[in-house]
C-alpha cells in the first residue's frame, strides 16, 4: 500500500513543516479555502455527518481508478472553516484509494502523528472521527458491493 504511506508521508511532512499548532491551524484553514464547494443538491440529510457540531456533509462515489480498481472519491463541505480544512485533510488521506485501503488506514495514529487528536476542543475531535466513520463506512458499503 505504497500509495497510502506516501499520501500519509507527504501530509506528516506538510504539518512538519510548521512548527507550533498556531501554524498548524492557520494551514488546516487554509486548506479549507482551496476546498471546492458542494452543489446545493448536495447539501442534503442522507449526505449530512452525524456527531459533528457544525453542519457537514461528505459525498462519496466510486469510479475505476487507473489501473481499473475501483476506487472512492470523496467531496466534502462545512459550515465551520476549520472543519472545512480537517475536510481537507481527511480528503486527502483519503480520496482515490480502493475500499481496501481506506478500511486498512489507521487514522487515530495518523491524526496523532499530526496532532490533531489533542489540539482539537473534545467537540472538534468527535467531529473528525465522526467524519472518519462515515468514510469507512462508505468504504464499507463499496467493498461489500464488490467494489
Amino acid at each position: 500500500m505504497t500509495g497510502i504511506d506516501d499520501t500519509v508521508t507527504e501530509i506528516a511532512d506538510e504539518f512538519a513543516l510548521l512548527p507550533d499548532w498556531e501554524e498548524r491551524i492557520s494551514y488546516v484553514i487554509e486548506l479549507a479555502r482551496g476546498l471546492e464547494a458542494l452543489k446545493d443538491a448536495e447539501r442534503t440529510e442522507q449526505n449530512r455527518v452525524r456527531g459533528c457540531a457544525s453542519q457537514v456533509w461528505l459525498v462519496s462515489r466510486l469510479e475505476k481508478g487507473a489501473d481499473g480498481k475501483g476506487v472512492v472519491l470523496f467531496e466534502g463541505e462545512s459550515d465551520a472553516m476549520i472543519v472545512r480544512g480537517l475536510i481537507a485533510v481527511l480528503l486527502q488521506l483519503y480520496s482515490g484509494k480502493t475500499p481496501g485501503e481506506i478500511l486498512a488506514i489507521d487514522a487515530k495514529n495518523i491524526l496523532g502523528q499530526l496532532g490533531l487528536d489533542t489540539h482539537l476542543s473534545q467537540q472538534r475531535s468527535n467531529g473528525l472521527f465522526s467524519m472518519v466513520e462515515r468514510i469507512r463506512s462508505d468504504a464499507r458499503i463499496f467493498a461489500a458491493a464488490g467494489a
